[in-house]
């Protein structure tokens, strides 16, 4: 196993550089990265605290900075502690400019602009949050995608994910004996999508859910046989309506909404 520091520097949240570290790091065997992320550098105080975390910890960096003082201090120190650092946007955004024969603006934290695109994503959050685990179903209509599943098939973190899209996604957790919402069911303007999975991997991730919470056992939750059927039940459930299924066993929850954002914008299309 090998162990290395990974420094993400970004003069906003960080979500960028730490997207693209993790798409890096998943492609490599037996690493581990400690992570060290700096977010809000957007001054030469901040980024002295950044340098000396380095110093204290050298190994691989990437950075989001758009300020030149900013950046030209941090590649200078680097270069001189022999660190590797490394701007993931710079090949992006000068092929961009070269393709529209046009430079860049220089704006720190730009894609975190108050325009309209952020506040429907805060919008879809709030939706997201109140239309968890099957609550709130009496507007469904409103909602963009409907997420369905049995326990533990990452039906909120799929949703949250969407949320970050700009997509309203609501979830409903499918339980054995108990009907779908009839709001559900009714639906007309969402895409209702069904998840599945193994039922032995789900068992594993129901049981490690149990020891965590310090349970054993709960009523066959984690009972190989009772799992196997609600599966079953809930394919059934899923073919009778005509409802999309996305098997999520060896999925990342990335992998499953991005299937569900090309399900829902190949919908949008159709029904131009």
């Amino acid at each position: 196993m090998k162990d290395f520091h990974l420094h993400l520097v970004s003069d906003s949240t960080g979500d960028t550089v730490a997207m693209v570290a993790r798409a890096c790091l998943v492609q490599f065997d037996d690493i581990k990265a400690t992570q060290h992320v700096w977010t809000m550098v957007r001054n030469k105080a901040r980024l002295k605290e950044v340098i000396a975390g380095i110093e204290n910890h050298h190994g691989l960096v990437l950075y989001t900075l758009f300020a030149p003082e900013l950046r030209n201090l941090l590649e200078d120190t680097c270069h001189q502690l022999q660190v590797s650092c490394i701007s993931i946007l710079d090949p992006l955004v000068a092929a961009m400019g070269a393709f529209l024969e046009t430079q860049p603006r220089i704006r720190t934290g730009r894609k975190h602009v108050m325009d309209a695109e952020y506040f429907s994503r805060i919008e879809a959050m709030q939706f997201a949050l109140i239309h968890d685990d099957g609550q709130a179903v009496w507007n469904s209509d409103e909602a963009d995608v409907v997420v369905l599943g049995v326990s533990r098939t990452s039906k909120t973190p799929t949703c949250i994910y969407l949320a970050n899209r700009g997509i309203k996604a609501a979830n409903v957790p499918i339980v054995r004996g108990v009907s779908l919402p009839r709001e559900v069911i009714e639906s007309t303007q969402p895409l209702v999508v069904g998840l599945t999975h193994d039922p032995r991997h789900l068992v594993d991730i129901r049981s490690n859910r149990l020891r965590m919470m310090g349970d054993t056992e709960v009523a066959g939750y984690n009972d190989i046989e009772r799992v196997t059927e609600e599966i079953t039940e809930a394919r059934r459930l899923f073919a009778k309506h005509g409802w999309p299924v996305i098997d999520s066993t060896r999925r990342s929850i990335e992998e499953v909404a991005a299937t569900i954002v090309q399900l829902h914008h190949r919908r949008l299309e159709q029904r131009k």
